[in-house]
């Protein structure tokens, strides 16, 4: 039977890897229905409005269930972690008190747009839309500070095994939040925008309500075409950070094992950790100097120059960063072409051929999401706190990790199953109000 060490792993790993595309969605989406509310204040065209409502329903969704996997996160690393939490508590606590805040903000706005369509005056509406928008915003930074805090833990010092002379500022606001929270908040708009926008290509492929798909589709993909394009610029300078904290992390996603000058830079291949080779990559020189650290002749350091109990596992870490990147570059160019296509040829906008891309590009963004939280997860393995806590000493005595496993595995499968069928009902309902028009 699977270990209790293994167990907790995997729980962590399901339950972040489930809420990840609900939060991610929480934070963007209420930007797309401000948008289409907006265009119908100024306009007056009721396909506006019709959408901005419908996104409103979808936004509830998905917060609701969003709301329900964050909270398993919160009792998941007491639960899970004590060793963790026993330290990290009164040092990284700030940030998840405001995220709390933020989320309260956020709920009382999603709550006033809601039910005040007909209660409220339109444009104070419409300020309580972008509320949502930007308190989910927010949520995601605090959280996200914790965690970079994990990658870069500083705000502290660590004497006998005890954390002392506390700096919680400092602690939140270390090294490594702003790449990270940054990017992460970009790579979200990028991939909600091309979750939304390939949903509603596919449903105006069916040829059903096409206005309403049309303009849907226009809205969500303005935002994701832009995220998409700006995200490169964002992971660069993240990874420009991790290779100054974490030099091994940068040496497990590049699959390099000996300390090298003018180390190239890996395209694709399959890392072999016994032999050390590298089966089918292709290299350019020079290349992985100058993007870590601004000069092709600059040293990156090998996972040979770490001991071998602290260097992350490589190939998952690897081949994750490749997926992540690879897919990051096809969104780009697919942002890329729409911004094209509306300068220069609007009406390829409503090909058949450019709509089933849409579709198929519709869960890129998610993927590549999944796998950038893997590279920072995996890659900053053995530690749970970096270099001071190894997560075998931060996990829970408790026996048995494999049930709770199990169960909460079952329950976001539920839940899959739950928010599917919910939207599903959602786009049955705008086909039929549309109909009965």
């Amino acid at each position: 039977m699977m270990n209790d060490l293994l167990a907790a792993r995997y729980q962590m790993a399901v339950s972040l890897g489930f809420h990840i595309v609900y939060a991610a969605i929480g934070m963007t989406m209420p930007y797309f229905l401000f948008i289409a509310e907006y265009k119908w204040l100024k306009t007056g065209k009721e396909v506006y409005l019709q959408l901005a409502k419908a996104w409103s329903k979808g936004v509830a969704i998905f917060f609701a269930i969003g709301a329900v996997s964050g909270t398993v996160l919160s009792f998941e690393l007491g639960m899970l972690w004590p060793g963790f939490m026993k330290h990290a508590g009164p040092i990284i606590g700030m940030p998840f008190s405001w995220e709390g805040s933020a989320f309260f903000i956020e709920a009382i706005a999603l709550g006033l747009y809601l039910y005040g369509w007909k209660r409220l005056n339109p444009w104070v509406h419409l300020a309580f839309g972008l509320v949502i928008g930007i308190a989910g915003v927010l949520s995601g930074f605090f959280v996200i500070a914790a965690n970079g805090w994990m990658n870069s833990p500083q705000g502290f010092d660590w004497i006998n095994g005890q954390a002392v002379n506390i700096d919680p500022v400092a602690a939140m606001f270390n090294d490594a939040w702003i790449s990270q929270s940054t990017h992460m908040v970009i790579a979200s708009f990028a991939a909600t925008g091309f979750a939304v926008a390939g949903l509603h290509a596919f449903l105006q492929l069916r040829g059903k309500y096409p206005e309403f798909h049309r303009s849907a589709c226009r809205i969500a993909l303005s935002i994701g075409a832009v995220a998409a394009l700006i995200m490169p610029i964002s992971g660069d300078l993240s990874a420009k950070n991790v290779a100054k904290r974490q030099p091994e992390k940068l040496a497990a996603m590049e699959a390099l094992f000996e300390t090298r000058q003018s180390a190239p830079l890996l395209i694709g291949g399959i890392p072999n950790e016994e032999t050390q080779e590298i089966k089918g990559a292709i290299e350019i020189p020079g290349l992985l100097s100058f993007m870590s650290y601004g000069s092709f002749d600059a040293e990156v350091k090998g996972l040979n120059e770490f001991p071998e109990d602290e260097r992350p596992p490589v190939l998952i870490t690897h081949l994750s960063f490749q997926l992540m990147v690879g897919l990051g570059g096809i969104m780009a160019l697919t942002g890329l072409l729409f911004l094209i296509f509306v300068w220069k040829k609007p009406e390829w906008l409503d090909r058949s051929w450019w709509l089933k891309l849409l579709f198929i590009a519709t869960p890129l963004g998610f993927l590549a999401i999944e796998a950038g939280w893997t590279v920072t997860e995996l890659g900053r393995q053995p530690w749970i706190i970096y270099r001071i806590m190894r997560v075998e000493e931060a996990v829970t005595p408790m026996p048995g990790i494999v049930y709770p496993l199990i169960l909460i595995s079952a329950v976001y499968a539920v839940l899959t199953f739950l928010s599917f069928y919910l939207m599903n009902r959602q786009i049955r309902s705008i086909h039929l109000n549309h109909q009965n028009k």
